[in-house]
C-alpha cells in the first residue's frame, strides 16, 4: 500500500541470509576476508571492511581509482545502471565515476559523506563525451540519456538518496513529462508537493557537475551490523563514532572531556594536523562504547512507477484503482 492510494502487492522479497554470530566469530577468526565487504556505520561516521575497488569498463572512467572502493552491492548497482542506459542508448559515451570511498573507509577528502563504500559520485552525460566532471548546462547535458541513468537507479537498484542541483532536477523533469512519464510518480520522486523534504531526489548544492547517489545495502548493511562488535573486539576495526556540530567557544579539549576520548583520536579520526576547528562543522568524534546490535536492516520497498492499468490489476487482484488508471507502485521488481 502506498502512501498516496494505490494498492499494489510486490513480489516476495529476495531473501538475505542472517548471519550467525557464532559463526561469523570463528570465521573472524580464521578468514576475515570471507566476510565479504561489509558497510559499518552511517555515512558520515563509519567504515567500508574489506572493500572492493570499481573495476574498469568500457562503459564508464574512473576519476581516482584510489578513492572508488565499495560494497559488491553498491558497484553492482552502478555496473547495472550504466548498462541500463547502453541498451536504450547504444554507443553512449563513457560515463566519469568520481568518488565511492577510501579503501578503509572513514574520512574522504572534503566529503562529509563517503564513508561506508554506499555513496557514488556520478558525472553526467553530455552531448560530447566529457573526460571529468561537466558543469551541466542545457547546451551541453545530455538529458535523455541522464534521465535514463536516474531512472535506472531509481527502478533497478536499491536507491536511498539522489542528491543534485535543482537546475539539473529542471531539466530531468520537463524531460520526463515530455516522454510520458506519470506526473504523479515524478512528483512523488522530486518532492513536488514537499518542498522536496524527504523525497529521493534531493537538492544540494555544489553538485551541478555531478550527482551524489546513496545506496542501501541489504548485505553489507545487515552482516556489518552484527559482526562490528565482533571486528572491534579481535582489533580488525576501530571503535565506535559519533558525530559532533562544533558550537562557538569548543576546542578539542572539551570534545575530549565530553565524550571520553582524547584530542589526538579526534585529530586523526578527522585528518587534522593541528588543534583548530571551526564552529558550525561536523566532527567524527571516537568514543569507547561498542554499541549493542540494533534491530535487523531491511531495504525500503523501491518507488516504483505506475504500471498499465490492465497490468496492475492483475497483480492487484481486488484492489481498486482510482479513476482514470494506475497510480505509484511502491515495492521490488
Amino acid at each position: 500500500v502506498s502512501s498516496i492510494g494505490v494498492l499494489f502487492r510486490p513480489p516476495p522479497e529476495p531473501s538475505i541470509p542472517t548471519p550467525n554470530r557464532e559463526g561469523l566469530r570463528l570465521l573472524i577468526q580464521l578468514d576475515p576476508k570471507a566476510l565479504g565487504p561489509l558497510s559499518i556505520g552511517s555515512p558520515n561516521a563509519g567504515l567500508l571492511f574489506n572493500p572492493q575497488p570499481m573495476p574498469e569498463g568500457r562503459l564508464w572512467t574512473i576519476r581516482n581509482a584510489r578513492e572508488t572502493y565499495g560494497t559488491t552491492e553498491t558497484l553492482g548497482f552502478v555496473i547495472k545502471a550504466i548498462e541500463a542506459v547502453e541498451r536504450q542508448f547504444p554507443g553512449s559515451p563513457p560515463l566519469v565515476i568520481g568518488d565511492i570511498s577510501r579503501p578503509d573507509g572513514g574520512r574522504l577528502n572534503w566529503h562529509a559523506s563517503h564513508q561506508v563504500g554506499r555513496d557514488v559520485d556520478f558525472g553526467f552525460y553530455h552531448r560530447t563525451a566529457a573526460e571529468d566532471f561537466l558543469r551541466g548546462r542545457k547546451s551541453n547535458l545530455d538529458v535523455p540519456r541522464t534521465w535514463a541513468l536516474v531512472r535506472a537507479l531509481v527502478t533497478e537498484t536499491d536507491v536511498h538518496r539522489i542528491f543534485v542541483d535543482r537546475r539539473i532536477q529542471r531539466y530531468l523533469y520537463g524531460h520526463a513529462v515530455e516522454i510520458g512519464e506519470s506526473r504523479l510518480w515524478l512528483d512523488v520522486l522530486f518532492g513536488r508537493h514537499t518542498g522536496g523534504k524527504d523525497a529521493l531526489i534531493q537538492h544540494v548544492r555544489r553538485h551541478r557537475d555531478h550527482m551524489h547517489v546513496r545506496f542501501y545495502n541489504a548485505r553489507a548493511q545487515e552482516w556489518g551490523r552484527i559482526a562490528y562488535p565482533l571486528l572491534v573486539k579481535a582489533g580488525l576495526a576501530p571503535g565506535p563514532t559519533v558525530t559532533h556540530r562544533v558550537r562557538s567557544g569548543e576546542t578539542l579539549s572539551h570534545l575530549s572531556r565530553r565524550y571520553g576520548t582524547s584530542t589526538r583520536a579526534i585529530r586523526r579520526a578527522n585528518g587534522l594536523r593541528g588543534s583548530m576547528i571551526r564552529a558550525g562543522r561536523r566532527y567524527v568524534i571516537p568514543i569507547r562504547k561498542i554499541p549493542s546490535e540494533a534491530k535487523p536492516f531491511v531495504v525500503p520497498p523501491r518507488l516504483l512507477p505506475p504500471e498499465p492499468r490492465a497490468a496492475v490489476e492483475a497483480v492487484a487482484g481486488d484492489a481498486v484503482l482510482p479513476e482514470g488508471g494506475g497510480s505509484v507502485a511502491v515495492g521490488r521488481p
